[in-house]
């Protein structure tokens, strides 16, 4: 017998010590092929790359990971403390394997105890950072090691916040600042106990608890880790009722809360990108742009108003689509699910879907479960698709997808997207910066860049480049022109004819230069160009940034037939407000790395550092003729509503209105609006640049003119005032141009050369009218 147990403890013993020399040749062999991870006492992962506004509100970012690197310093106790009850109480206890976890587990597989898990958060960071998710023997070892090399290396708070920084968490979010960020909308640092339990749930299985996706369930896990913390020694037993008790408002749409500059950090990615190439995404780069997040907001909601209000008067096109309702609450809702994914938000024009519909009510479900109601005045717009008589495609009936927008009563109206786009860009005119920029009326629907990318006809508010050129040439404000009918016959064009018109198709004859700018009258400006020269005014136009070769030498220049982009008449008009000097819009102020170190940095320039356009009279004379624009002229709208007299512009709608446009300043900013369809068609015969888009920029000035003193543009050397009027001083007693067309000669001076209109080919890419 006592051999027998003998026997039995030998070959126990060698089998132990089999088993240890086994493991030991396994660990020899592997240690060496473990991964270096010297570079996690300097943790880098990969930071997204982040767009700010001057104040440094947060505008876009860009890359595969969301991520926030906070030091373990700035990670609040709370959150701490919800992820070491969840995922590993005894963290700074064990030495990076938890046996007693280990036990509990193996105990908890025979269903002898609960199981809270085995794996350790040194052997989590092991694992996420350089281990495969595999579940096989090897890895295991391999986990083992690399966690004690870990813990070998590191101190636990190191570990701790690699862990806290590089945990997947779902929603694009990595860490648990980030995920702070994407479900609750506010940095880690302000979250309470009820939010930090609903994130530490989160690692296990970031899908199933996702607070957005599966809310029962990530409520199960939130209240079992709120009851996991009491149980520790967290929290004390009334702060875990009251975590219970509070209501969490995750964020389920889109962030509204950020400032909308879409078109601006999808530039400032390009920029970036360009320099850095694919590190761009991965640095943790910070770029500050020159944008003024306020303004920037401004711009936003003024260019959708302006846009909005168009659409109003637009006829109704119908539901975007229509579904089949089935009669089962649960089944109604499935599909309503299904139909307004397709059919998402856009900014606060809302998707909808029809429950039932009559002349006098509709009733509509969103998709968050909401019912709505539209009555009334709300029912307008839509009024044709209500008829009995509407056509299917346009008529309004239970399953038909819908938009629906608040009105400033707190009411529902129903509308429609619009297809009509439109830019607006305001920019020092003191230095180029960009203050303001909307590319667009929505990004995810038109990523296409208005601002910069669209080159459309400017119309009349191309004209104060070629009164600007006529300065040079002996005309003043008081010249008198003749508001006359132009015809030049087939002799002349080498072609057809070609009868240019005004606006209203009256002319008023002579009047003076002043008063035919205020009214955009279409004949002055052509008989001005004539005068000059068109290869004269196609020179000058080049000292304010336009292309040549996009404004052909031909009188129809004088009617804004060329091409442009907004932001090209935007840094042309803030040659006149900064009194002449020629400046390029810029956007990035300076560039960052993930702790705040800069990488580059521009150099605000002053604007008598650059080169100068035009002479410092020229612009102060411009500037007068632009005020009398908005004093008395087509965009008097703008003084009688902001109150101010140091306002600048001028109007432009192009041939059959296929492009509406304002642009105008005050001496600290330029901005410009453009309304029109991607595929130039008509807007309506009665839309003018002053009735689409004057009023954009004068609700974006209401905002970006809070505070700033009315500005006088001092008086140049050079220019005197003779009778209320401005002239230049040599030619002040008569001696510059005093009339023009009055016999349908130009008196002007002898270097003045008349041209003609344009040949056939040119008249017939131009078409006749032009207004404002």
């Amino acid at each position: 017998m006592l051999r027998a147990v003998l026997w039995l403890l030998g070959l126990i013993t060698a089998g132990a010590v089999a088993v240890v020399l086994t493991v030991a040749v396994a660990l020899a062999v592997a240690y060496p092929n473990l991964p270096d991870i010297s570079d996690l006492a300097d943790y880098r992962p990969k930071l997204p790359l982040r767009v700010y506004s001057a104040e440094g509100a947060l505008l876009g970012e860009f890359g595969e990971e969301r991520r926030n690197l906070t030091p373990i310093s700035e990670i609040p106790k709370v959150m701490k403390d919800a992820v070491l009850a969840i995922e590993d109480t005894r963290f700074f206890q064990h030495g990076g394997v938890d046996y007693k976890g280990v036990m509990r587990a193996g105990l908890a597989n025979l269903g002898k105890v609960k199981s809270q898990g085995a794996s350790t958060i040194t052997m989590q960071v092991a694992r996420n950072v350089y281990l495969s998710s595999e579940k096989t023997f090897t890895r295991k070892i391999y986990e083992i090691l690399l966690t004690f090399k870990l813990e070998h290396l590191l101190s636990k708070d190191q570990i701790l916040e690699i862990y806290m920084n590089q945990i997947f968490l779902g929603n694009r979010a990595y860490g648990f600042a980030a995920a702070s960020e994407a479900y609750f909308g506010k940095p880690l640092k302000s979250i309470s106990i009820a939010e930090a339990a609903m994130l530490a749930g989160l690692p296990k299985a970031p899908s199933a608890y996702n607070p957005i996706s599966n809310p029962k369930r990530a409520r199960a896990r939130q209240l079992y880790i709120i009851e996991r913390m009491e149980e520790n020694g967290f929290i004390t037993a009334d702060e875990a009722v009251a975590a219970k008790k509070e209501e969490l408002k995750i964020r389920t749409g889109p962030d509204n809360t950020r400032v909308h500059a879409e078109y601006v950090a999808e530039m400032a990615r390009q920029l970036i990108f360009a320099q850095y190439g694919n590190e761009a995404y991965t640095r943790g780069l910070n770029v500050y742009t020159t944008l003024n997040a306020a303004e920037q907001d401004a711009a936003y909601v003024a260019l959708r108003k302006g846009i909005m209000d168009y659409e109003r008067r637009q006829q109704y096109r119908g539901p975007e689509k229509f579904v089949t309702l089935p009669s089962a609450a649960q089944e109604v809702e499935d599909a309503i699910d299904d139909a307004l994914a397709n059919h998402p938000d856009n900014g606060d024009v809302l998707s909808a879907v029809v429950l039932e519909a009559s002349p006098r009510k509709i009733v509509a479900a969103r998709a968050n479960g909401d019912t709505l109601e539209i009555t009334g005045e709300g029912l307008k717009p839509a009024q044709s698709g209500l008829s009995d008589k509407a056509p299917p495609n346009i008529k309004i009936r239970r399953g038909a997808v819908i938009r629906v927008v608040r009105t400033r009563k707190n009411a529902w109206e129903i509308t429609q997207l619009p297809e009509v786009e439109g830019a607006f860009v305001a920019l020092d005119p003191r230095n180029g910066s960009i203050r303001a920029l909307v590319g667009g009326f929505d990004f995810d629907k038109n990523k296409f860049n208005h601002v910069t990318q669209a080159w459309r006809q400017p119309g009349s508010s191309f004209k104060p480049f070629i009164y600007s050129a006529a300065l040079e040439k002996g005309f003043t404000p008081a010249t008198v022109v003749n508001d006359a009918p132009l015809f030049f016959d087939a002799g002349v064009t080498g072609g057809q004819p070609w009868e240019p018109k005004n606006y209203d198709g009256k002319y008023d004859g002579p009047m003076s230069l002043r008063t035919g700018l205020a009214k955009s009258k279409n004949m002055i400006s052509i008989r001005v160009l004539q005068a000059v020269g068109p290869k004269t005014g196609q020179e000058w136009i080049t000292r304010f940034g336009f292309d040549a070769d996009r404004h052909p030498a031909y009188l129809t220049m004088a009617l804004g037939a060329g091409s442009v982009t907004p932001l090209q008449v935007a840094a042309g008009y803030a040659v006149f407000a900064n009194g002449g000097y020629r400046v390029n819009p810029w956007l990035i102020t300076k560039v960052t790395d993930h702790k705040g170190r800069i990488i580059s940095e521009s150099k605000t320039p002053v604007t008598t550092e650059q080169p100068r356009a035009i002479d410092a009279r020229n612009a102060f004379i411009m500037n007068s003729l632009l005020q009398e624009v908005t004093r008395s002229g087509t965009a008097a709208r703008a003084q009688g509503t902001l109150k101010r007299p140091d306002l600048y512009g001028k109007t432009g709608t192009t041939n059959d209105s296929w492009d509406a446009w304002f642009a105008g300043y005050q001496p600290t900013i330029a901005a410009v609006t453009w309304i029109g369809y991607d595929t130039p068609r008509n807007l309506g015969n009665r839309e003018t640049g002053g009735g689409l888009s004057l009023p954009v920029w004068i609700s974006f000035m209401q905002q970006a003119l809070k505070g700033v003193p009315v500005m006088e543009t001092p008086v140049p050397p050079g220019v005197v005032n003779v009778g209320g009027e401005w002239f230049y001083e040599e030619y002040a007693r008569n001696a510059g141009v005093a009339s023009v067309g009055l016999d349908d000669r130009a008196t002007t001076p002898s270097s003045v050369t008349p041209a003609a209109p344009p040949p056939s080919e040119e008249r017939n890419r131009i078409l006749d009218l032009f207004r404002n």
